[in-house]
């Protein structure tokens, strides 16, 4: 049984009324389900959606925003704003029902149909048959949400010195050829969650695949010039920690919200989720001190964002002490990640998108494996670490190879990097004649 299966089990429990047979609705698509309402559930899902969509805007823009070079602020943060505005229409257009349609269009477990294109056949009066406690509308935006931040993580990856022009379409493909059918195959009846793959709220569909991606836009884009040689310091970490605050802050509605309910199993991922990002934060900030023989803001905000990324798969199959160890684990994998690994194959992630969600989300998925339990939710019957790398495999080469092709695209088209002469400029003010004085 998927998350999915679960989440319905859970909306079901829950419901309170039905709707007057008046307004039901004369048709159902194959991925719908009459509409029966949760009051609690619904309101816990509207709060939530809100939360996840402030954990881009302003949260992860700012976050990224203030470890770029004082040149590329505005950059940064306009690419998060962009991903908002095209994966948003994107999602109404085809990409909710690609990742969560059913239908004889769907291919073999790969993608959804398109039967539900611009919203079609979704009304007030509909449910999803994952959740037919919510609105099928409210189900639709809280997912949006997810598909919205997952591209901007990969921005972080080619900060810096990609175009705007090809960060737009690089968005607009990576969404449909690489978020769509990954979200699918996980959370969407796809053959991943079939296989028994456990993925709360975004390990492998967020985190895993938009830290695969960053680490190939990084390869195919090639370094920063004067990587390595120049300072290329922080601008502003006040800006950063900020970010890290309303992050941490939205991951309650990413995490606890994927439960599905106001219920036990949201606050015990709300709980769980608090607390790996502080072992994290300690686990990264002791490695470090260690290692360069000082703490850095820098170096404790990251392990806050690491340990959210690992617990994410986790969230809603582990208790609390799972989620201790995993983020206690996570720091340190994650600096070892940013740090090291980075250092030793000399590629230039440039806010570390992979070697914090790629590794964090890796390593979380895997000890999803170890430490779930049956006390906390039932679909961690059968888990195993195995099962769980053959999930991270399938959405690892996925991405990877999407990735490439999505690039390869927008280098025949828009092109891929601004000139020497625009980079070492800034991109603010030659993508977008502005500048922060």
């Amino acid at each position: 049984m998927t998350r999915a299966a679960a989440l319905s089990a859970l909306a079901a429990a829950g419901t309170v009324s039905l709707a007057s047979p008046a307004l039901a609705t004369p048709a159902l698509l194959a991925h719908q389900a009459p509409l029966v309402i949760d009051t609690a559930a619904t309101g816990w899902i509207l709060t939530s959606t809100a939360l996840v969509l402030l954990m881009t805007l302003p949260g992860l823009a700012l976050f990224y925003g203030g470890m770029v070079r004082k040149k590329n602020i505005i950059s940064v943060i306009a690419q998060s704003a962009a991903a908002f505005a095209i994966v948003s229409v994107l999602w109404f257009l085809v990409g909710y029902s690609l990742s969560f349609g059913a239908g004889p269009d769907a291919v073999n477990g790969l993608i959804g149909g398109v039967q539900a294109a611009f919203l079609d056949g979704v009304t007030m009066q509909t449910a999803h048959s994952l959740l037919p406690g919510l609105p099928e509308l409210l189900f639709v935006s809280f997912q949006m949400t997810f598909a919205i931040i997952t591209p901007a993580l990969i921005a972080g990856a080619f900060a810096e010195r990609m175009k705007f022009s090809a960060s737009l379409l690089f968005f607009a493909l990576w969404h449909l050829i690489v978020y769509a059918p990954i979200c699918h195959q996980v959370w969407g009846g796809g053959y991943l969650g079939g296989m028994g793959v456990l993925d709360f709220a975004g390990g492998a569909v967020v985190h895993v695949n938009a830290g695969v991606a960053g680490l190939v836009c990084a390869l195919v884009l090639g370094p920063r010039h004067g990587f390595g040689r120049d300072n290329m310091a922080p601008a502003n970490l006040v800006y950063s920690a900020i970010g890290t605050g309303l992050l941490l802050v939205g991951w309650i509605g990413f995490n606890a919200g994927s439960a599905g309910a106001a219920d036990a199993l949201a606050a015990t991922a709300a709980f769980n989720t608090i607390l790996a990002a502080a072992a994290a934060a300690l686990g990264w900030m002791a490695v470090e001190w260690f290692d360069r023989k000082r703490p850095t803001l820098l170096g404790l905000l990251s392990g806050i964002v690491g340990g959210l990324v690992a617990v994410t798969p986790a969230a809603g199959f582990v208790d609390p002490k799972g989620a201790f160890f995993i983020g206690l684990i996570a720091g340190p994998a994650c600096y070892a990640g940013a740090v090291w690994l980075k250092h030793a194959l000399k590629y230039d992630d440039s806010l570390d998108a992979f070697g914090v969600h790629g590794i964090g989300g890796i390593v979380g998925a895997l000890l999803t494996g170890v430490f779930a339990t049956t006390s906390v939710n039932a679909l961690s019957e059968g888990a195993t670490v195995w099962k769980q790398a053959l999930g991270l495999g399938g959405a690892i080469v996925w991405s990877a190879a999407g990735t490439f092709v999505v690039l390869m695209i927008c280098k025949l088209t828009t092109g891929l990097r601004v000139s020497k002469d625009e980079e070492v400029e800034g991109l603010d003010y030659t993508q977008h004649g502005e500048a922060i004085h």
